[in-house]
């Protein structure tokens, strides 16, 4: 499921149970939009995976809270705690190991 967060409190009930993989990404950059397709690729081979979407400038709570400073960043978290992160545009198989792992 891709979902995209619109609100801190929707994504903290969203991100405190389980592994979520949460992709921060701005609508103008170009590396965003093709990890984008990467993600819905991904979520064809992995529905029942958590992936959340937050918008760099609509999110600044999330932003802050996880001192992300570019964009895309893939943040994986497990029970609402970061455990690891990737910049810049991933491959599909980079992060199905991290959801699978």
């Amino acid at each position: 499921m891709i979902k995209e967060i619109t609100s801190f409190e929707e994504f903290n009930e969203l991100a405190k149970e389980g592994k979520v993989l949460v992709d921060v990404y701005s609508k103008t950059c170009g590396p965003c939009k093709m990890l984008g397709f990467v993600l819905a690729d991904l979520e064809k081979d992995l529905p029942e995976s958590a992936i959340l979407k937050i918008d760099f400038d609509q999110n600044k709570e999330i932003v802050e809270k996880y001192d992300v400073a570019s964009y895309p960043t893939i943040l994986l978290l497990e029970n609402g705690e970061e455990v690891q992160r990737l910049k810049g545009l991933q491959q599909k198989p980079a992060l199905k190991k991290l959801l699978e792992a």
